[in-house]
């Protein structure tokens, strides 16, 4: 049995929404709270997150974690 892994992306909905189309789990993030909900709220299955810079911003102590791998948007 194949176990294939999530890409999420995280933040402003202006700069992730498009991701969706790709097949990418999508949290719309508005501000450092909604970043934070976000992050708690992933999903087991959730190997990689796209955050944009304010998002990466909010979420800085809980990404010191090395899972979920984390990548910042330029």
């Amino acid at each position: 049995m194949r176990t294939v892994a999530t890409v999420a992306a995280i933040g402003e909905r202006v700069r992730v929404s498009g991701f969706a189309l790709a097949g990418v789990l999508v949290r719309d993030a508005e501000c450092a709270a909604d970043a934070r909900r976000a992050w708690g709220a992933l999903p087991a299955d959730v190997a990689v997150v796209l955050l944009t810079p304010a998002a990466a911003a909010a979420l800085a102590a809980e990404r010191a974690a090395n899972w979920p791998m984390h990548v910042v948007l330029p």
